[in-house]
């Protein structure tokens, strides 16, 4: 288990980069951008998709965003990009896939009579899962969580608890192991690898860079993480990409 420990600030990226070719793996939410009540509620950054296309060729293409959002919904943020985006915690990778149904009726009518219970739950369909923010319900987290869970295991999918949220996805799918196929190909194998998030969910991620030799960067307060460094908000993350 990971000790609540506070981290020293990464060294500067030019330093890290210096005689190596460095690859970055971008969270988004809360890492790039601050949470907000509401997915749609976030504001992206004056300059932020200059700045990550201005990246992209210092690093001769070996960045990606890694979310949990679907590709398309970051797309409907950021625009048109050179880089690559990897979507619904690395079931898409590349490009944005059709929606499949991975939850039974019986299951998708327990959600729904879930949020009709407490009205402010936000569910959010995804091409690969669905997600329960309950961020303007926080009473209801113990029976959001519970739902979930049981869900998850009676359907064989993954339980992924977040910042407020719970969402349902494969098994197969997660951060860790889309860094690590990305990892084996062109143009990021051989990389120094560095993956910055600041969610539970990101734990993959960073062990996947670890295990390649490289280095995770946590995002927000110190918490048990398998990060070696951190970074105190998204805009420290901005200062440090490109100062």
């Amino acid at each position: 288990m990971h000790k609540i420990i506070d981290l020293p600030t990464p060294p500067p990226l030019a330093e890290l980069a210096a005689g190596r070719a460095v690859a970055l793996f971008l969270d988004f939410d809360g890492t790039l951008v601050e949470i907000a009540d509401t997915p749609e509620g976030i504001h992206v950054p004056d300059g932020l998709p200059a700045r990550l296309d201005a990246l992209h060729r210092m690093l001769d293409g070996r960045i990606a965003i890694v979310s949990g959002r679907a590709i398309a919904d970051i797309q409907s943020h950021l625009g048109a990009l050179d880089v690559l985006m990897v979507g619904s915690h690395g079931a898409e990778i590349g490009k944005a896939a059709e929606p499949e149904t991975i939850l039974s009726d019986a299951s998708r009518a327990a959600i729904a009579a879930l949020a009709a219970e407490w009205p402010r739950l936000l569910v959010e369909a995804k091409p690969h899962g669905i997600a329960v923010h309950y961020r303007q319900e926080p009473d209801a987290a113990p029976a959001v969580l519970q739902l979930m869970d049981d869900m998850a295991a009676r359907e064989g999918l993954a339980a992924r608890r977040g910042k407020m949220v719970v969402e349902l996805g494969p098994k197969s799918a997660n951060k860790g192991a889309a860094v690590t196929s990305l990892m084996a190909a062109p143009p990021f194998a051989g990389a120094l690898p560095l993956f910055i998030g600041d969610d539970v969910t990101d734990e993959d991620g960073f062990a996947a860079v670890d295990a390649a030799g490289g280095s995770g960067i946590l995002v927000g307060a110190p918490r048990p993480t398998a990060a070696r460094y951190r970074l105190p908000d998204p805009e420290a993350v901005h200062q440090w990409l490109i100062p």
